[in-house]
């Protein structure tokens, strides 16, 4: 820890701020799409056909331009930490490939769901985006507990300074990472059910306020469970501070849900989210991947780190662009802040071509 520079600790903090962007932001995409059979479920297929549309418009102008966060953590990771990159994208290719097929899915059921006429086209695409939603909240939970956890990484014996993933998708199966699978899941759940409550009004604002407590209930026990293992086997005064708060924030954002307050409920759960991600990058400090087999394979943020040229081109970019990305994040939200119901949702029309011989 003593031999990083002030740069690296500064990208291995940005780092985790891009993913606290992702999982806050995208968190709640998720959590609508799980939740779209059950808050989309009205007393006739007219009604919940219209219920899941008002689902789907919460999120339609922002959910495309929430992964961006994702892709944005990558290309840091890349650029600061490359061998950290090179480790996790090759040991993990099969898990990030099965993410990239369920955003796929989800993203192709949001944008094709309303292009066909028939209750069955409709209905496969609602699988596409349920299906999707809960299988990247679950890999992802899966994927990042690994990374922290510990994987079966070691020093390459043929080449000086790599390190090789020695394992296989089921070593990324263990009860530790299964558990901060579903933790995600709960928590996505959670959020999304809170972010509908806060976007919409009627029976359905409603409904997700209830259950998002209900689910609140649920995440908060398995999350505790999972941020007492990871930092007691990673022991870090961030890892137990980032805990603790993320904590006590879940249950002020649902003592919030209880008394009908749904933008401090939605902040409770965002910074939920926000301090379990600070617990999990306090806990893996000063290693980018501690390795399953021995601290002696430990894949260090030192040993992973780019040159100290690279990492002062990179800061300069990031202070250029970084506040155009927020301030454009920002408005974005503010243009989409008002709530919508299912009288808001206009009869669908579906315009038939002719072709004129």
């Amino acid at each position: 820890m003593s031999n990083l520079s002030a740069l690296q600790v500064v990208w291995f903090a940005l780092i985790a701020v891009l993913w606290i962007g992702y999982l806050t932001l995208e968190g709640f995409d998720f959590g609508v799409g799980m939740l779209l059979p059950i808050l989309g479920k009205g007393r006739t297929p007219e009604e919940s056909n219209r219920r899941r549309r008002v689902l789907i418009n919460t999120i339609g102008p922002v959910w495309d331009g929430n992964e961006v966060w994702v892709l944005t953590a990558g290309g840091a990771t890349f650029a600061a930490f490359p061998q950290w990159y090179a480790t996790l994208f090759s040991g993990y290719y099969l898990a990030l490939a099965l993410i990239l097929v369920a955003l796929i899915l989800r993203g192709m059921g949001l944008d094709y769901r309303g292009k066909g006429d028939t209750a069955l086209w409709r209905q496969r695409w609602d699988w596409c985006i349920t299906g999707g939603s809960y299988a990247a909240a679950l890999l992802w939970g899966v994927g990042l507990t690994n990374i922290v956890w510990g994987s079966p990484v070691k020093v390459d014996p043929e080449v000086t300074g790599n390190y090789i993933f020695d394992g296989t998708l089921f070593s990324l199966l263990g009860p530790v990472p299964l558990l901060g699978g579903l933790t995600f899941v709960a928590l996505f759940l959670t959020h999304g059910a809170i972010f509908v409550a806060l976007k919409t009004d009627g029976d359905i604002r409603h409904e997700a306020r209830a259950l998002s407590v209900k689910t609140g209930v649920v995440a908060a026990g398995l999350a505790v469970v999972l941020l007492l293992l990871v930092n007691t086997k990673h022991s870090s005064t961030i890892g137990w501070a980032g805990a603790v708060l993320a904590a006590v924030c879940l249950l002020a954002g649902l003592f919030a849900a209880l008394k009908g307050r749904e933008g401090w409920a939605f902040v409770g759960t965002f910074a939920t989210i926000a301090f379990a991600v600070v617990s999990y990058f306090g806990a893996l400090f000063p290693n980018a991947m501690p390795s399953s087999l021995g601290s002696v394979n430990d894949l260090t943020l030192l040993a992973a780190s780019s040159t100290p040229k690279t990492l002062t081109i990179m800061t300069w970019a990031a202070v250029v662009f970084t506040p155009v990305v927020l301030v454009y994040t920002a408005w974005t939200y503010w243009v989409f802040r008002k709530r919508i119901a299912v009288h808001h949702i206009p009869d669908e029309q579906h315009v038939t071509a002719t072709v004129r011989g």
